[in-house]
């Protein structure tokens, strides 16, 4: 069979937007994130690039000197690894040279909503619920950490304890009171 019908592109899923983890940022916005999810992500590029992508290198050049390519599952599957690695070492790499470190201890006592502070409210149901407004690259759903572009956040920002605020969802809009916000407490300096 001719190499013709059986090349693999370089640009398939090679979109560093489309890595999936997170949404694009709004036009214009900054990367807001915390100290600990910044060190997260920072972390997390540094085992790529220091032990991750090395170890698939290796596995590709050994792959590589078996002869054959095109039926060498090795080389194959360590060439397609090595594409994702390397998409999300660019991906982490952008979103750390724009992201803006914001430490939400510096709130602390405070009862308006800001970045990082933890906000309980209550909806018109009763159902009561509580939120943590993160970065986008760091926000768990399944942790109720909600990032800062979100619907919820962008409705509770700025407001205050005993605040009643709109939330406009697909579903219509809903009026939530907020009933509590808490921010972490500041770290003790390093001596």
């Amino acid at each position: 069979m001719s190499k013709a019908f059986t090349k693999e592109t370089d640009s398939d899923g090679d979109d560093d937007s489309a890595d999936g983890a997170s949404p694009p940022l709004p036009a214009g916005s900054k990367n807001y994130i915390t100290p600990e999810g910044y060190a997260r992500l920072r972390d997390e590029l540094l085992q790529l690039m220091d032990e991750e992508r090395p170890k698939i290198v290796e596995t590709v050049h050994w792959a590589a000197k078996n002869g054959d390519r095109s039926e060498n599952g090795d080389y194959l599957y360590g060439k397609k690894r090595l594409r994702e690695i390397d998409r999300r070492i660019r991906f982490l790499t952008k979103r750390l040279e724009i992201a803006e470190v914001t430490d939400p201890s510096v709130h602390h006592g405070r009862d308006q909503v800001f970045f990082g502070a933890t906000v309980r409210y209550v909806d018109e149901t009763g159902d009561e619920r509580s939120v943590t407004i993160l970065g986008i690259d760091e926000a768990e759903s399944a942790k109720s950490q909600v990032s800062w572009i979100s619907p919820i956040a962008r409705a509770l920002l700025k407001s205050r304890e005993g605040d009643v605020v709109k939330l406009v969802t697909p579903g219509g809009a809903h009026e939530v009171e907020i009933l509590s916000v808490s921010y972490p407490a500041p770290r003790p300096a390093a001596a």
